[in-house]
């Protein structure tokens, strides 16, 4: 199996970063650094955030980058003395040459591992292959049921039983990459789609730091679809 160093790009010759087959994490040794984009109120970044600063992550967030001018979270996040950058999609001709800036604030700010934390744009290319295995999302339904807008709308009205949240590493498809993390939530006969979508939410903020925590402290493998920790 093919070992990759921590926070390295992956070289010349390894497998494709997208197929994942035969590549091996192994934990960093300083705090891993991390960039969050953001298109609202970023809830799931303030939990990101927290679980740094309490030391149950082992990273710090090194930018939060936004494409929305009225996304509040920004503003949490450079009250908090966290660096920010506003990055609107309608101030570029394409997704690409958007993507491409981002890269560009990303790499300033020295990030190793991308979150995305309620940031509504697929991902071209541009930033997928700029960190290949090192974006995480979090989806509010158990994937691959309900992918797209809106999932804990979807499941309530599918009627199922259980729902809850999947974090997974991102490819080029839309919430398609290898799960990582994935916490149920029971759908109660008396629920609406608001209290549900409110029980799930306290799931994602518990899921996001349980998989960052883990990929970044255990050695780690994709095996195809899967990712298995050592």
């Amino acid at each position: 199996m093919r070992r990759v160093a921590p926070n390295s790009q992956w070289r010349s010759g390894e497998p494709n970063a997208r197929s994942g087959t035969g590549l091996l994490y192994n934990p960093a040794m300083a705090l891993t650094r991390l960039g969050i984009l953001i298109s609202g109120t970023g809830s799931n970044m303030k939990s990101i955030v927290a679980a740094c600063e309490a030391g149950e992550v082992p990273a710090e967030v090194a930018i939060v980058i936004s494409n929305r001018t009225d996304a509040k979270g920004v503003a949490w996040a450079a009250e908090h003395g966290l660096e920010t950058a506003v990055l609107s999609h309608k101030d570029f001709a394409n997704r690409e040459t958007h993507d491409l800036a981002i890269v560009d604030r990303l790499r300033a700010a020295g990030v190793d591992w991308v979150c995305l934390a309620g940031y509504m744009r697929l991902l071209s290319a541009a930033i997928v292959d700029a960190y290949p295995n090192r974006i995480l999302n979090i989806h509010p339904a158990l994937l691959p049921s309900f992918p797209g807008l809106h999932g804990q709308q979807q499941a309530f009205e599918y009627g199922v039983k259980v729902s809850g949240c999947t974090v997974h590493l991102v490819d080029l498809e839309l919430d398609h990459g290898p799960i990582v993390v994935q916490r149920t939530v029971p759908v109660h006969s008396e629920d609406d789609e608001d209290r549900l979508a409110a029980r799930i939410l306290i799931e994602e903020h518990i899921a996001y730091p349980e998989a960052l925590r883990s990929l970044l402290t255990r050695s780690w493998s994709l095996g195809g679809r899967r990712v298995v920790f050592s």
